[in-house]
């Protein structure tokens, strides 16, 4: 969106150019030029940075390049933006400015940002309500919507862009630092930590590396991790950090985070990903206690299977009815020079066994008829092939050497075979293996949140430029996604309070139906509430302690503010 003030015409005549397109005039600015050997002079490389004025040809209207290229232009106050919509949904605004209230965000976001906070909290809320993070569609969001902006100032593209540009570390940082003196530090909690990647595909942003993507991608990546209060069920920090940093490598870091941050009473659960050594000796060095899935290809899992294979897995006083497995605690060490006793839970699942048999089959079974075919036709099979099969050649060690058939490596597949259906958690606490599998399957809402970041809040991609906008739009996530998790983990309690399976109980399903909700432009000019809030709104609202009272209550609020806004012009 062009802003719709003018600006005069940069006094550059070599790198401003002008094109003339039908009845517009475009601005161009020359940023480079590529010398062209083979026609012996250079090419220009242009963008346009705006429109010339029609009434005025000193003078253009610019567009978010011109920003880019000259940020020392100061460009004009916006108008008021474009006429906002006869109709505006209320529903989810509702609920998530209730939960931001709650929560006392605005109050932190007033501390943190100043006078544009409710700028802040209309992106985090337009990224929940639309799925989007784009800055360049945040108009449209805005144009039908209520906002938490003082007097509802509907903002363009541009400055939204610009906003994002303006926040700094520091805020982050402390941001961070009110959000968790919030919590209660005196209280025993189990935090899990997860961590995902962000693929950059512009731009120079410093931590975007290459890295062990997890969707496979080959973008560079920079790496996003979260601690997630299980026991209230509550997002508490993130870090963003470098692609090419691994996930064991970068659990100390958080850890020293999390002491900065006043957590000292709590458990970390953990994915297998952080299992080492150091990391264990670390956390007993600070006094944390940790819940932490082993692979189950360690050879110390394997030999606590072969000890307990056939003295656990159908006796019924061993079983986890809830999980649908079996499951023992055995006391032991980590290492000869361990320290401590540790905990290890088995557990063994017949329907878990028939899953992964059943994989390994397949994957035994592709990789046969990929072999078939170039049997006959290659000099040798190919390393990745090695773990299941064993090649037979014509004429091997010689010149015309071919792959003649494989033969299974039946002990190998055996061996593999025999731990299906069994994985182990290991903990510094002593517990029953119900209770560990439990707290440890707590982890299932942090990993929810990572799918509800990457897509349900359109941000599995970072389409940035700079570094700044890369942090900022970070930050607005986080935010967004503790609003987000506080609508699923509502809505999750109600359904269970009223035993239902209702299709609507989930965040996705839940707005659309609030976004139903609407207010119309009367003739006088003045929002109405458009009809009387339905069966399934009221159910859903129910989960926010909330009702068509309440609904009503907004509805005058918000046609209050809406008044003001006219009246101060």
């Amino acid at each position: 969106m062009d802003i719709e003030r003018t600006v005069e015409v940069p006094q550059n005549t070599k790198k401003i150019t002008l094109n003339k397109r039908g009845d517009i005039t475009y601005v161009e600015y020359t940023y480079a030029r590529e010398y062209k050997e083979d026609k012996r002079y250079n090419i220009p490389k242009r963008k346009t940075i705006g429109k010339l004025s029609a009434q005025d040809p000193t003078r253009m209207y610019p567009n978010k390049n011109f920003a880019y290229y000259f940020p020392d232009v100061e460009l004009p106050e916006e108008d008021e933006g474009p006429v906002r919509s006869n109709c505006l949904r209320i529903g989810s605004y509702v609920i998530i400015r209730k939960i931001i209230q709650d929560y006392g965000l605005d109050e932190i976001m007033q501390q943190v940002i100043g006078k544009k906070s409710g700028l802040f909290l209309d992106m985090a809320a337009y990224s929940i309500v639309t799925e989007d993070n784009s800055a360049q569609h945040y108009p449209d969001y805005a144009f039908n919507h209520p906002l938490l902006t003082a007097k509802m100032k509907v903002y363009s593209d541009t400055t939204v862009g610009d906003f994002l540009k303006s926040i700094t570390f520091d805020q982050t940082v402390a941001f961070l630092n009110l959000w968790n003196e919030k919590r209660d530090h005196r209280e025993k909690i189990y935090i899990s930590y997860d961590s995902t990647n962000k693929a950059v595909q512009a731009g120079d942003i410093e931590e975007a590396e290459p890295g062990h993507s997890k969707d496979g991608k080959k973008f560079p990546i920079i790496n996003y991790s979260i601690a997630y209060d299980r026991t209230n069920r509550v997002p508490l920090f993130y870090e963003d950090y470098p692609g090419s940093v691994v996930d064991i490598s970068q659990l100390q870091c958080m850890l020293e985070k999390a002491k900065s941050l006043g957590y000292r009473k709590c458990g970390f659960i953990l994915d297998r990903g952080y299992f080492s050594k150091g990391n264990i000796n670390y956390m007993d060095k600070n006094g944390f206690e940790f819940i932490m899935m082993v692979k189950g290809k360690k050879k110390l899992v394997h030999k606590i299977i072969n000890d307990n294979r056939g003295k656990f897995e159908d006796v019924r006083q061993n079983s986890i009815r809830q999980y649908k497995v079996y499951g023992t605690t055995i006391e032991g060490k980590l290492y000869a020079d361990d320290k401590k006793d540790r905990y290890f839970h088995l557990y063994y699942s017949s329907s878990r066994h028939a899953s992964e048999q059943e994989d390994i089959e397949s994957n035994i079974e592709k990789e046969r008829r990929a072999l078939e075919k170039v049997c006959g036709k290659v000099k040798e099979m190919d390393s990745g092939f090695n773990n299941y099969f064993t090649p037979v050649y014509y004429h091997e060690g010689q010149e015309d050497q071919l792959l003649q058939t494989v033969q299974e490596k039946s002990s190998v597949i055996e061996e593999e075979i025999r731990y299906c259906g069994y994985f182990c958690i290991i903990t510094s606490k002593k517990m029953t293996a119900r209770e560990a599998l439990t707290i440890y399957k707590s982890r299932d809402e942090s990993e929810k949140l990572f799918r509800e970041d990457k897509s349900f809040l359109d941000n599995a991609t970072l389409g940035v430029q700079k570094n700044e906008v890369a942090d900022a739009k970070i930050f607005v996530e986080f935010v967004a996604l503790v609003i987000r998790n506080k609508i699923y983990t509502s809505l999750l309690d109600e359904a269970k309070e009223i035993d239902s399976k209702a299709n609507y109980m989930n965040v996705t399903s839940a707005i659309k139906e609030l976004e139903k909700i609407e207010m119309t432009r009367m003739g006088t000019g003045d929002y109405h509430l458009d009809h009387a809030v339905t069966k399934t709104q009221r159910a859903i609202l129910k989960a926010f302690g909330m009702n068509e009272v309440s609904i009503q209550k907004e509805a005058t609020e918000i046609t209050d503010a809406l008044k003001e806004e006219k009246q101060n012009g």
